[in-house]
């Protein structure tokens, strides 16, 4: 396994962007090539950038505070249902697939598959999408 795969599999894969690259694989194949530093991931947290550290072989540090905050447990997203009018643009917005309907139709959050990165979020026109805490069933919590 590479360098790149590697570090790959230590990031959450959350595919939220936080980190300045289009997911976690072009984070981890920047890292591997010297291009990026390991602090850019808040949802690895400092325990993610301690790992990522370890396989680069670099003396660890906590992550960047100002790229975004570490959650324990991600928060998933939830769609107010009266709200949604069916534009699609969270559909769009959704790097993991999670969100599914058809245009003019609401639309529903699959939440074992949110990894609650909230790019959905800015991408509602009427603001009809909220996160919040999952519960240790995978339900999200109200």
């Amino acid at each position: 396994m590479d360098r790149a795969e590697r570090l790959d599999r230590i990031l959450p894969q959350t595919q939220c962007r936080q980190c300045g690259f289009d997911g976690c694989r072009p984070y981890a194949e920047a890292m591997a090539k010297g291009e990026a530093d390991i602090d850019r991931c808040p949802p690895g947290g400092d325990a993610g950038a301690r790992a990522l550290a370890c396989v680069l072989g670099v003396p660890a540090k906590p992550f960047d505070r100002r790229r975004g905050q570490h959650h324990a447990t991600p928060p998933v997203a939830l769609i107010v249902e009266a709200d949604c009018i069916g534009c699609t643009k969270c559909i769009q917005a959704c790097p993991v697939d999670a969100i599914i309907g058809a245009s003019k139709l609401m639309h529903t959050v699959t939440e074992p598959l949110c990894t609650g990165c909230e790019l959905c979020v800015p991408a509602c026109p009427v603001d009809c999408i909220v996160l919040v805490d999952a519960c240790p069933s995978g339900q999200p919590a109200n």
